[in-house]
């Protein structure tokens, strides 16, 4: 009977009635009927149609989103089914909890029904010339059964899930930022009616998370970090995560951690060579301090948040290096411990490394290099190489973070820096690193302007010069 109707028909009528056992008995036939009407319009609908009534849903309620589809099948010799999925690892079905071998419809032991992908193949003909040459040679019947699927909220992926509660037309999101046990979100204003459904289906999807947060506003310059609320689970901020080989304990909801930077982290340490010296402005729980100290730099890492500086002289004790740790404003920390130990580091051959990731501020702070040391005849070429960081929202990034720091300097950088690429933040919005040697006529002195004539030899004193 079911041959009889066209697939448009088919489909129309599966999609109008949420049982299938329903639509296939009224047609007279078995679930598992070998069907010949045009698979291809069978298929062209979404593997997973949500029920209306899911629409809206603000508490979740897992059992609201079963629902039973009608997936392809091939009938294969149980000593066989090995070698057959094997060789369709790109056709079978892939669905989390959905067992891609099941027993066919007369339970025979000999036989087995290897499930199909419906997105892959609506018919023997969309199989590869590699799969079909397969089958073949396992003799495997030449002709597509057809399983009925019972789908649960298990078998569904996170964005399935949100795209079938949240309003139609509604940007549907379910990225997240993973901090150990912790996922991180960035919720938009639609999406905060539903947010701890959101919550509790990232955490059912995702296993290893135990909670899931939203950030409420914006990150504080000052200790750099922001106010969140708990979606889902439980509310131990205090978290763990390995970046790039190192271990990082910290309290999320009190510093300042974003995984995106674990590249950007890597490729700064990576020029730091054993024997030289790394000064990290602000350098929160450590990312750029403990990996340099792993290398065999000398490390001092200031940062003002109390909590990021209790959590940095921790972690250098769980990863066993030595940093000198500080806890004071990042101009105060150039002027002061950068600025004494910077004569004697000069007069050496090993890099001077100045680290200054605070984007949203950091370029403000290059001024404090102006006039920082006095010159000395006995001193060498090895001046610091500062990496800033900023944001830029200039359709020339690159040069807009240029001019911000020469600007901060009171020099020009033209010619005389390099600038990086970090990440996108936002829409119109670019996380840029600008690296430079601090030219001599800003470290020795003074000047009058930024392209001045050369700076006078003064006599070194250990005051401070603000």
């Amino acid at each position: 009977m079911l041959r009889r109707f066209s697939g448009v028909f088919l489909q129309e009528h599966i999609r109008n009635n949420p049982n299938i056992s329903t639509v296939l008995r009224s047609l007279s036939s078995p679930a598992f009927t070998a069907i010949n009407c045009a698979p291809n319009a069978l298929m062209e609908a979404k593997l997973y149609q949500p029920p209306p009534q899911v629409r809206g849903m603000t508490s979740l309620d897992k059992e609201a989103f079963t629902q039973t589809i009608v997936v392809p099948a091939l009938r294969v010799r149980t000593r066989l089914i090995n070698k057959v999925t094997k060789s369709l690892k790109k056709s079978t079905i892939q669905r989390p909890g959905i067992c891609r071998v099941v027993q066919d419809k007369e339970n025979s032991p000999d036989f087995k029904l290897v499930l199909l992908d419906p997105h892959r193949v609506s018919s023997l003909s969309s199989l590869s010339e590699v799969e079909t040459e397969a089958l073949r040679s396992f003799d495997v019947l030449e002709e597509l059964q057809y399983y009925e699927l019972k789908l649960t909220y298990e078998n569904l992926k996170s964005e399935e899930v949100l795209e079938a509660v949240l309003p139609r037309g509604q940007d549907v999101t379910s990225a997240f930022s993973r901090v150990g046990h912790i996922a991180h979100m960035n919720l938009r204003d639609h999406q905060l009616p539903y947010r701890n459904l959101i919550g509790q289906v990232i955490m059912d999807k995702n296993p290893g998370i135990t909670c899931v947060v939203n950030k409420t506003n914006m990150i504080d310059s000052t200790y750099r970090n922001f106010k969140m609320e708990v979606l889902s689970g439980e509310e131990n901020m205090v978290t763990k995560v390995k970046e790039n080989g190192v271990t990082y304990e910290f309290d999320f909801s009190r510093v300042y951690w974003n995984p995106r930077l674990s590249t950007e982290h890597q490729r700064v340490v990576q020029l730091v060579k054993r024997g030289d010296t790394v000064f990290d402005v602000f350098a929160g729980v450590g990312p750029f301090a403990i990996p340099a100290a792993k290398l065999g730099a000398n490390v001092l890492a200031n940062d003002l948040n109390p909590e990021s500086y209790s959590w940095l002289q921790h972690n250098s004790k769980v990863n066993k290096v030595k940093v000198k740790t500080f806890n004071m404003d990042g101009r105060e920390f150039i002027r002061g411990p950068l600025k004494q130990e910077l004569p004697t580091l000069l007069r050496g051959k090993s890099s001077v490394h100045v680290v200054m990731n605070l984007p949203a501020l950091a370029l403000e702070f290059l001024d404090a290099f102006k006039g920082l040391l006095c010159q000395e005849s006995s001193c060498e070429e090895n001046v610091p190489i500062v990496y800033c960081y900023g944001f830029s929202k200039d359709d020339n990034p690159e040069k807009d973070v240029m001019d911000k720091a020469s600007q901060s300097i009171g020099f020009s950088l033209e010619n005389r820096c390099s600038v990086h690429f970090v990440r996108n933040v936002a829409p119109n919005k670019d996380m840029m690193c600008v690296s430079f040697p601090v030219p001599k006529e800003v470290l020795f002195s003074h000047t009058e302007s930024s392209e001045g004539p050369a700076p006078k030899k003064q006599k070194c004193e250990t005051t401070d010069s603000t």
